[in-house]
């Protein structure tokens, strides 16, 4: 039902925005850390930080630095960190082996955060492009993104990653079936207690540049990731994923870019009342991070107005590289 509103000059909508009390009492939406996922890139190496020319304010950081990263992110009280390496090109194969060594770069980061930092969250991206010598997130044969043979590394992938110690797995790839084959093997490995955080609706987006950048995947793709990765021009398909995934095991849902995807990130709260992720992407990022850096807005208040509006949509959180600076601005 719509609400009745009295004519003017019985209702007079601006008494409600006279003052900072009177705006705060009748907000109705709130941002907190609690609401935050801090994705970070790692990296070999000790005691570094390489910037990301195309992420103003983000580097790689050595293992070690990720672990101070993860202590900051705990004390700010942002919940959980989201790892992605960058992985050395010697190893990038067509059959992706390195992504589920015990010892490969992530899971010694996953390791080395839940020892020295053991109450936060610690989320990873599960996918091949990292280890893929054609930069997909699948098995490429003769230049297809083999599904089933992709799902199977998948699993083997995250059996690896949940034995390291992760909190949440992100499959990030857009493969059919791979959440019930992960959840599957999950429960009869005992690791029942892990949490599936599926990218369910990834888009085909042009808003990925710099993170492929960012984790060295932006040389080694070959032709593009439409085959796999959702249409732009689509909302419906996005229900569908989503309740697949659901029914596959999944315990929270992400949709992926955030910003120009506001719309579907409200239709899937609306229509599952499920816990809703968006990923606020590295090319969202770099828009607002590079205009400030150029002083052509104010960053701080772009940064936070952006993050509102995924809780407006409807989302339970938000991946976002803003969330140290948002945090510490949130904790005043």
């Amino acid at each position: 039902m719509r609400p009745t509103v009295a004519p003017f000059p019985s209702t007079r909508l601006r008494r409600l925005r006279r003052t900072p009390a009177l705006r705060a009492l009748t907000r109705e939406n709130t941002l907190t850390p609690d609401d935050l996922i801090w994705p970070v890139f790692v990296m070999e190496g000790t005691d570094r930080a390489d910037p990301v020319a195309s992420m103003p304010g983000v580097s790689r950081l050595t293992i070690d630095r990720v672990v101070l990263a993860a202590r900051e992110a705990a004390d700010l009280g942002i919940p959980a960190i989201c790892l992605f390496p960058y992985v050395d090109p010697a190893l990038k194969t067509q059959g992706c082996e390195e992504a589920w060594d015990a010892g490969n770069l992530s899971n010694r980061a996953i390791r080395a955060i839940k020892a020295a930092v053991p109450d936060i969250a610690v989320m990873t991206d599960v996918a091949l492009d990292p280890y893929n010598i054609n930069g997909h997130d699948g098995i490429v044969e003769d230049g297809i993104i083999l599904n089933d043979e992709t799902v199977a590394a998948l699993v083997k992938m995250a059996l690896a990653q949940a034995a390291a110690g992760a909190d949440i797995l992100g499959p990030s790839d857009m493969m059919d079936g791979r959440i019930g084959a992960m959840r599957n093997a999950l429960e009869a490995a005992g690791h029942k207690d892990i949490v599936i955080l599926s990218y369910s609706a990834k888009y085909a987006s042009a808003f990925y540049g710099p993170f492929r950048d960012a984790v060295g995947a932006s040389g080694a793709l070959k032709g593009d990731k439409k085959t796999y990765q959702m249409d732009p021009a689509n909302s419906d398909e996005a229900m569908r994923l989503i309740e697949r995934d659901l029914m596959e095991g999944a315990d929270m849902v992400m949709v992926k870019p955030g910003m120009p995807y506001l719309d579907i990130c409200r239709r899937v709260k609306d229509t599952f009342a499920v816990p809703t992720y968006a990923y606020q992407v590295s090319g969202e990022y770099a828009m607002i991070a590079g205009a400030a850096q150029n002083g052509w807005i104010d960053g701080e208040k772009a940064m936070m107005e952006s993050l509102i509006a995924f809780k407006r949509a409807g989302c339970d959180g938000i991946l976002t590289y803003f969330a140290p600076a948002a945090a510490k601005l949130m904790r005043g």
